[in-house]
C-alpha cells in the first residue's frame, strides 16, 4: 500500500480485504457452478432415456396389437400358419 494516502488507513485495508477474499472465491465459485451445471445436465439425459423408454414400450406395444388383431382378422388357418411359422423360427 502507498503511505501517505488521504485515506484513512483502515478503510484502504478493509478493500484490500475484500479485494483479496473476492479473488481467492472466485475459483470455488466457478468450480461450484460447474459442478451444478453438469449434474443438472446429466439429470436432464437420465429423464430424456426414461422418457425414450416409455416411449418405446408404447411403441411396441400397439404393434403387438396390431399384429395380434391381424392374426386373428384373416382366419384360424391363416393365424394357426403365422404362430407355426413364428414358433418353427425359434
Amino acid at each position: 500500500m502507498a503511505f501517505p494516502t488521504s485515506v484513512n488507513n483502515q478503510i484502504t485495508d478493509a478493500v484490500s480485504q475484500v479485494n483479496t477474499i473476492a479473488l481467492g472465491d472466485a475459483s470455488a465459485i466457478a468450480t461450484g457452478n460447474l459442478l451444478i451445471a453438469t449434474s443438472q445436465a446429466l439429470a436432464n439425459a437420465a429423464h430424456n432415456a426414461t422418457a425414450n423408454q416409455q416411449l418405446a414400450v408404447t411403441s411396441q406395444q400397439a404393434t403387438t396389437t396390431m399384429g395380434i388383431t391381424n392374426m386373428f382378422s384373416a382366419g384360424a388357418e391363416s393365424a394357426g400358419d403365422a404362430v407355426g411359422g413364428i414358433y418353427g423360427k425359434l
